[in-house]
């Protein structure tokens, strides 16, 4: 991918100092490590995004089934996965 652009950034000495000696230890291009860095902070929050509104999108259902009184109460719940649960034991 060809470069078109020049990122600037003010940091600490120090943190540049090290940063910079571990980049020359793993012989890798201090620029090729940040742009590693960008790529996957890009991609995380691409997905943390997509999730969120994959997250609201399911609430939005549930709330929808439970005002079409749609849902199923704690008891009726309960009730049912005790009853698989017993099966189950049963089958053991």
């Amino acid at each position: 991918m060809p470069k078109h652009a020049v990122f600037t950034m003010k940091l600490e000495t120090e943190l540049r100092d090290q940063f910079m000696a571990e980049a020359q230890a793993c012989h890798r291009p201090a620029s090729q490590i940040i742009r590693e860095m960008m790529r996957d902070f890009v991609q995380k929050q691409h997905e943390s995004r997509e999730y969120e509104a994959f997250l609201q999108q399911k609430i939005k259902l549930a709330r929808a089934s439970v005002e079409a009184q749609r849902g199923h109460s704690h008891e009726d719940i309960e009730a049912e996965f005790a009853a698989r649960r017993a099966k189950a034991s049963r089958l053991e």
